[in-house]
């Protein structure tokens, strides 16, 4: 992994309650964390390894996906969104599938549909055959492409982990991920998100144009590196998932997130703000970026660093702030600004 290795576990409130137990049910928890840690940090350098220029991207969807959560990636066509994808697919193993949105894709191409089948007796039966939905990880390609009808169902099977046939649930496979991929609202043939949808993904990151040396390094490539093999597969990314669930936070990081999201309301510049799911999704963030980071509680950084990929989708601005050329992430900026801890 580049030669690097991995940094060590510390000490947090996640271990107290070991504290006067026994030595053998300390070591559990710190061989626990440990193997976690080292999941994250193996899934990260090998996809920086074949994605260069996109290390913030990296962990932010590593750390999403221990989260337990989807992620929304924007930017222009050619930066390599698809390409993380892929590369994830590969080196966590399990089920993959892509699904390419365009205007005339319908609810059924994604969920699956029932079809009238010949039963053994010659007589008639319906069947259903499942979507490609049914995989560990999803990618949904140019997600805002494709109508809001069949936005909406992607959508709602992300939310409930379920897909309804005939009037009965059916459960998707765990882990269930999705990294959904949409190009700028500025572009022609999109349908942009509704507000209630992108409350579905945990994070939205952007994907900027990479630098001049980063262009340098790509261009050097003579041919796409050789497809990576797995490193980890589904059983161990839902170990890590519950290990980094058990990570605590302090009372007072807990309410440093809170107060983020209540400031997205009071902003002059917000036309509406983040809800309590935004609050669940900073605790998470910062549940999983405290485990990348080889800690067992959550601190202040944590939740501060996630706040701009956790709140940027949630903000909607107002006409006039618009005008003046503010984003949500100017928005995020100010309130951590202006935002006291404690």
């Amino acid at each position: 992994m580049n030669g690097q290795a991995l940094p060590p576990v510390t000490n947090g409130r996640a271990h107290d309650g070991h504290a006067n137990g026994s030595p053998r049910a300390h070591e559990a928890v710190e061989a626990r964390m440990h193997e976690a840690r080292r999941i994250v940090f193996e899934l990260e350098q090998a996809l920086r390894a074949m994605i260069l220029g996109q290390d913030a991207i990296v962990a932010g969807v590593v750390q999403a996906l221990v989260a337990g959560g989807h992620v929304l990636l924007e930017g222009a066509p050619g930066l390599g969104k698809t390409q993380i994808v892929r590369t994830l697919a590969r080196l966590v193993g399990g089920s993959f599938a892509r699904i390419q949105f365009t205007p005339d894709l319908m609810p059924s191409d994604v969920l699956g549909t029932s079809l009238v089948v010949t039963t053994p007796n010659g007589g008639k039966d319906l069947t259903y055959r499942q979507g490609p939905i049914f995989a560990n990880l999803v990618l949904a390609d140019e997600i805002n492409r494709a109508t809001p009808k069949t936005q909406s169902a992607l959508l709602e099977a992300m939310a409930e982990r379920t897909v309804s046939v005939e009037g009965k649930p059916i459960p998707l496979p765990d882990p269930f991920f999705v990294l959904a991929t949409e190009n700028p609202i500025e572009m022609e043939g999109v349908y942009p998100l509704p507000e209630a949808q992108l409350d579905r993904f945990l994070v939205k990151l952007i994907v900027r144009m990479p630098d001049l040396e980063t262009l340098t390094l790509i261009g050097a490539r003579a041919e796409d590196p050789p497809p990576p093999s797995p490193l980890s597969s589904p059983e161990e990314l839902v170990f890590a998932r519950s290990v980094a669930r058990s990570i605590v936070a302090a009372p007072h990081v807990e309410q440093y997130a809170a107060k983020l999201v209540l400031a997205t309301h009071g902003h002059r510049a917000a036309r509406y703000g983040a809800g309590p799911r935004a609050m669940q999704a900073l605790m998470a963030c910062g549940r999983a970026r405290a485990l990348a980071a080889g800690r067992g509680v959550v601190a202040i950084e944590d939740i501060a660093a996630a706040a701009p990929n956790v709140l940027r989708h949630r903000i909607g601005l107002r006409f006039e702030a618009e005008a003046e050329g503010m984003t949500s992430d100017t928005v995020v900026a100010q309130i951590l600004a202006t935002t006291a801890v404690g």
